[in-house]
């Protein structure tokens, strides 16, 4: 049993498993919080418009789902955030 990185409750992976759904290929174990402290962002990647994973409470929604991040990194070598900037400075 994993204990939540954020509020130390033991994570039910069923609950947390069928919640992440959108995120298809990624489990309890990608990301180590319980269903209480995560909210799933359906269509917001602005890669590939599939889910992306929002920390509950977060004021800011990710533009990037894990799997496009990791590919972005992968081909270019940078990490590039969950964000993209800004375009008008």
């Amino acid at each position: 049993m994993q204990l939540c990185q954020r509020c130390q409750t033991v994570i039910d992976e069923y609950t947390l498993d069928k919640q992440l759904e959108p995120l298809r290929d990624l489990t309890v174990d990608d990301f180590n919080v319980c269903a209480d402290c995560v909210t799933i962002g359906a269509d917001a990647c602005v890669e590939c418009g599939g889910a992306v994973y929002v920390p509950r409470g977060g004021s800011a929604v990710p533009d990037y789902c894990p799997a496009c991040r990791a590919e972005l990194i992968e081909r270019t070598g940078t990490d590039p955030g969950w964000t993209r900037e800004s375009s008008s400075a």
